[in-house]
Formats: C-alpha cells, sequence, structure tokens
C-alpha cells in the first residue's frame, strides 16, 4: 500500500509538471483537451536507425547483440538460436537470427527483407531496422533507409573483408551515398570484429579503415567533422556495444550506445503539412497502412486525403511500434487504420496529407538538380531520352529525362547559359525529368525528405537529386 501511494505520488507530480507543457500546445490553448492517452505517453525523443554496409559486414549480429544486452530477446531465445545456429555448422550466427526470422535468409546468412525491432535507453527510444547488404536487395535498403533518421554504416576490419566492401562495386560506397541521399543526416561508422585473428584490436587498423573513409564520405556530403561519428567493436563478443570495453588502452571514446544517446535532437516539423509517404498496407478489420511521419502531426479522428488519387479518408486508430496512441509526430513510424478506402486502392508511395490547399502535389513533369555518381560502361553518357528507376521517398517509378537544362560548375556552383547536349560520370546537372504514372514530390526547399531521389538503372544508382521545381505537363 505504501509503494502504491508513493506511486500515486509520483504520478501525481509527473502529471503538475507536464501541465505547462501540455498548456504550450496549440491545441489546448484553443480549449481543446488531449485524450488521456496523451499523458501517458512516452516523450523521450524517438529516431530510427538504419544498419547498411556490405554484404557480411556483421550488421544482423551487431542488431541481434544490442537486443540481446538491452534485454529484449530472454536467454532461453539465444539458446534455442545457438543450437539452430550449431545444426548449420554456423556457430557464430546465433545472434543474426534474432534479426533473420524466415528460412531462407537463415539458410544462406543474408538478411532479404529490412528487419525491424525496438530497445530504448535512459535517455531515447530506438527502431532498428536492418537493412539488407547484398547488392540484389538494394530496393529493399532504399525501402529501409527512407525512414531512418541516422545511419549505422558497418564495416568489417578483418583483413580483405574491408578492402572487398569499398572497392568498386562493394556495397559499402553504394549504401553510404544512398543514405545520405535518402536523407539520414548522421552517421555512426562502427568499424566491427575488431576481434578478428587478423585484427586483434589493432590500433593501425582502425584508423587506416578511418583514413580511407573520410575522404569518400566527404564526397557524399557529410560533415566528417560534425556529422560523423567512428566506433570500434566487436558485436560477436559485445565489446564496447553497450558498455565501454577498455582493455586495448587507446580506446578513449564512449562505447557506440552512449553515441547514440549523445547525438544533437532532430528537428520534427510538428506544425507543417502533414506528410505521410505509405510503405506498406495489408487487411486487418479495415485498411491499415504503415509509414514514417516525414513532417506534420496525425491525430485519431483527421479527415485526410491520400494523394495522388485524391480519395478523402479518416483515421480511426494509430499505433507507435506496438502501442495505440491518440497522435503521432514528425520522425515517428506509423501506423494507421483508415476509413473509407480500400487496401487495393493503397500502393506503396502514396502519401498521406491534408485536404485542400495543404494537400502534397502530385506530377509527371519537373525540374531536378542530378549528380551522376557513375553511369553503367555500355551506357555511359546521360542525355536526354536517357530512361532509369527513379527512387523517391517510398516510391519506385519509370522515368525518361526529357532535356538537360544546364551544367553546374562543382567549384563556383553557377549554371551554365547553355544547356549541354550530354554529360559523364561525376557532372552535375539540372534536367527536366518525366515519370510515367504521378508521383507525391514537392521542391527540396519546401519539404527536403519529399523532393530527395535516387536514379537507379540495372541494379546500381546512376544518380542522386533533388528536386528544384515541379512543372506542368503544357510546359
Amino acid at each position: 500500500a505504501e509503494a502504491r501511494a508513493r506511486r500515486t505520488a509520483a504520478a501525481a507530480a509527473a502529471a503538475v509538471e507536464a501541465a505547462p507543457a501540455a498548456a504550450a500546445e496549440p491545441e489546448a490553448a484553443a480549449g481543446k483537451s488531449e485524450p488521456a492517452k496523451d499523458e501517458a505517453r512516452d516523450e523521450r525523443e524517438h529516431l530510427n536507425l538504419v544498419f547498411i554496409g556490405h554484404v557480411d559486414a556483421g550488421k544482423s549480429t551487431f542488431c541481434g547483440q544490442i537486443l540481446y544486452q538491452t534485454n529484449q530477446v530472454d536467454a532461453r531465445t539465444i539458446e534455442k538460436y545457438q543450437a539452430e545456429a550449431k545444426e548449420k555448422n554456423r556457430d557464430s550466427w546465433f545472434l543474426a537470427f534474432i534479426m533473420d526470422t524466415n528460412e531462407e535468409e537463415r539458410a544462406k546468412g543474408k538478411t532479404v527483407e529490412v528487419g525491424r525491432a525496438h530497445f530504448d535507453s535512459e535517455k531515447k527510444r530506438y527502431t532498428i531496422l536492418d537493412a539488407p547488404g547484398h547488392k540484389n536487395y538494394v530496393p529493399n535498403m532504399i525501402a529501409g533507409a527512407c525512414q531512418a533518421d541516422v545511419g549505422v554504416l558497418v564495416i568489417s576490419a578483418r583483413k580483405g573483408e574491408f578492402e572487398t566492401g569499398f572497392e568498386r562495386g562493394g556495397q559499402t560506397r553504394e549504401h553510404a551515398l544512398l543514405a545520405k541521399t535518402l536523407g539520414v543526416r548522421l552517421l555512426v561508422v562502427v568499424i566491427n570484429k575488431m576481434d578478428d585473428p587478423t585484427v586483434k584490436w589493432s590500433k593501425e587498423r582502425f584508423e587506416e579503415c578511418k583514413d580511407k573513409l573520410s575522404p569518400f564520405l566527404k564526397g557524399c556530403g557529410y560533415n566528417v567533422k560534425k556529422d560523423v561519428v567512428f566506433v570500434p567493436i566487436s558485436a560477436l563478443t559485445a565489446a564496447n556495444v553497450i558498455a565501454p570495453f577498455s582493455e586495448p588502452g587507446w580506446i578513449d571514446g564512449p562505447c557506440f550506445l552512449e553515441v547514440l544517446d549523445q547525438l544533437p535532437a532532430c528537428e520534427r516539423n510538428r506544425d507543417s503539412a502533414l506528410r505521410l509517404p505509405i510503405l506498406s498496407k495489408y487487411k486487418d478489420m479495415g485498411t491499415i497502412v504503415e509509414g514514417k511521419v516525414e513532417q506534420g502531426t496525425i491525430r485519431v479522428g483527421d479527415k485526410l486525403c491520400v494523394m495522388p488519387n485524391r480519395v478523402t479518408v479518416e483515421v480511426l486508430q494509430l499505433w507507435l511500434d506496438q502501442e495505440e496512441v491518440s497522435y503521432l509526430i514528425g520522425g515517428e513510424n506509423a501506423r494507421v487504420k483508415l476509413k473509407d478506402i480500400s487496401d487495393e486502392d493503397i500502393m506503396p508511395g502514396f502519401v498521406v496529407a491534408p485536404r485542400g490547399g495543404l494537400a502534397c502535389p502530385a506530377v509527371k513533369l519537373f525540374e531536378a538538380q542530378i549528380r551522376i555518381v557513375e553511369l553503367l560502361e555500355h551506357k555511359s553518357i546521360f542525355s536526354a531520352g536517357y530512361t532509369a528507376i527513379l527512387h523517391v521517398h517510398a516510391s519506385a517509378e519509370e522515368s525518361t529525362i526529357v532535356r538537360l537544362t544546364s551544367s553546374i560548375d562543382k567549384k563556383t556552383g553557377q549554371r551554365s547559359k547553355k544547356p549541354p547536349m550530354f554529360v559523364k560520370s561525376g557532372a552535375i546537372v539540372t534536367c527536366v525529368i518525366e515519370v510515367e504514372q504521378s508521383v507525391c514530390l514537392e521542391p527540396f526547399e519546401q519539404c527536403p525528405q519529399m523532393g530527395r531521389f535516387t536514379l537507379r538503372d540495372e541494379g546500381s544508382t546512376i544518380g542522386i537529386g533533388k528536386v528544384l521545381a515541379l512543372l506542368d505537363e503544357a510546359k
């Protein structure tokens, strides 16, 4: 009874502290009282982490180790996975089995789908998105990375493995570039497998990996001093993952979890017009869609529309991870139950937005600035008529370059007066792009998440770009 009284007193004190914050909410100012569920909501900052990197760098094992160390998985389950891994003669894979749940992934030891899990620390809540490293599954990786706030680039320090992942054709380069294009602002570079016999926690090897990666990440557009953190770890032995590891005397920085807790808070545009690109949909006593709220706030009872079809819908229920809530803000992963729409009328890449003037524009023609990364050997010229797959937020559409409008000088940023006939790898151009089906887009200046895109052709990334202006088809 005494403990209950203490808990009641603590809850009352917390409610008193929360009262001024609630009063600051515009809804409260308008005289509306928030439902009781809002008070019970966890107010710690929520971050989406996408784990990317070359195949076999140890991404799934690392994710599994984090979940095990933060008590999200019990010891009995781990014992079961250890026995399964031993049967397959792959003793070190047991942690990866936490994330790789289907039989195909376990048999091959390769992640295919983007695995999802949750854990939290004292300061923040996290969602893990374990992306596939194999180059055949890059479209799946793009779907995972477009939900993320922070990228965790996993690098293998083992002799030979780092070099393979980083050379031309390795996934380390492509993933880091795609993450930047898809809006991952901060990058934690984890140098894994430091306990390997070829490395033995060698400071020289860690510095070598760091020195080779830094210029490349700078070229991707990251500010290496401000936006990138390097952390040496061993995912299999859990060294430097959750608790600091002091055995080799040279590690003086924080461990992985401390790095995450120290990351600066992300900007969440709570008051902007709602943008929720749909990643997936299914039927469960009604139509349910999943996606990340890119900006704005969504509440139960909101009357919204699904673009580009302009179908009017109403929000019946909202879930954050597994718990039901009454509202969600920018940056959170949403599951939304919608009324007045069938799941057959929804495709990945559609966007839930407000009705009327604040709806998200849907266009077939737009002007963009593109940086040509690396063209294919047999299609080495980029000009009008070039076709590629356009990946923007959760949508993938076939696109054609209508015309090049100017080339941009890399040093000065000046546009050329005369449009070029064609350009080659490494160039920066502005051009007009046409897509077959209407795509929900916005100029990069207005909403960066809806204005970044990637061009891919025959399984490799050829260009990254941003939307400058939306055009009428008459032009």
